[in-house]
């Protein structure tokens, strides 16, 4: 499936579709081979940073079991390859560290041109009060308090004026606390952005509450690599 297709089935699917983000880190193929088995849209292949994952071979590795579109998420230039089917180019826009607003986009998007991959610009909104995740740690950037709904909601109004054709709103790899889905809504509400939502889904019952929300994209990563058989309960909502 061509990569503007792709995001054009995002923005237009009348129910929430199931992304799984795989961090080359911790690549676990019997995930895969199961994800062919159950309702997932797409991979999303990134990490906040790598120790000893490849970006390239885990795509080539996707792509060897699995005809499931692979998309790139990366953390930085460092995680590029023209074997994936498109990118989301993420700016950390809830926070103020330029490297991760605007420096390490610098650094990607000569690759990003030379490799011709498709890339679709997106505002990722790091979400919470009571966890550091890893992106917190790596970026150095404050999460935004949930609590500040007008902040937050500000924040994803000025991406869709920018020109962002994707909103991910993220509570942190690992997080007790998913994103609540009153906010989801009102984001939803306020601009007409696709929306993605990660970060704390670790249950059926988190992804049904994050699947009557609304949004566009629901990613799920940490609680596979802990539990895969998940997946089979998880798929069965969408």
């Amino acid at each position: 499936m061509k990569f503007s297709l792709l995001i054009k089935t995002i923005r237009e699917s009348k129910k929430p579709l199931l992304a799984i983000l795989i961090d080359p880190d911790k690549f676990n193929l019997d995930l895969i081979k199961l994800a062919n088995h159950c309702s997932v849209f797409c991979f999303l292949v990134g990490g906040s940073i790598l120790e000893k994952g490849n970006v390239k071979t885990t795509v080539l590795t996707i792509k060897k079991y699995s005809n499931i579109p692979v998309i790139l998420f990366p953390g930085d230039e460092t995680q590029l390859t023209k074997e994936a089917d498109g990118l989301f180019l993420p700016s950390l826009i809830s926070g103020t560290n330029p490297d991760y607003l605007i420096t390490k986009q610098l650094l990607m998007t000569p690759l990003i041109k030379k490799m011709k991959l498709e890339s679709v610009p997106m505002a990722y909104l790091l979400i919470n009060n009571s966890y550091v995740s890893s992106t917190h740690k790596i970026t150095k950037t404050k999460p935004l308090n949930p609590k500040n709904k007008k902040e937050i909601i500000n924040i994803a109004i000025t991406a869709e004026l920018m020109g962002f054709k994707l909103i991910y709103l993220e509570a942190g790899s690992g997080s007790k606390n998913s994103i609540s889905n009153a906010l989801s809504k009102q984001i939803k509400l306020k601009t007409s952005l696709p929306i993605l939502v990660g970060g704390g889904i670790d249950s059926v019952k988190k992804a049904n509450h994050a699947i009557s929300s609304g949004v566009n994209l629901i990613v799920i990563g940490n609680a596979l690599e802990k539990n895969i058989s998940l997946l089979n309960k998880i798929s069965l909502l969408f």
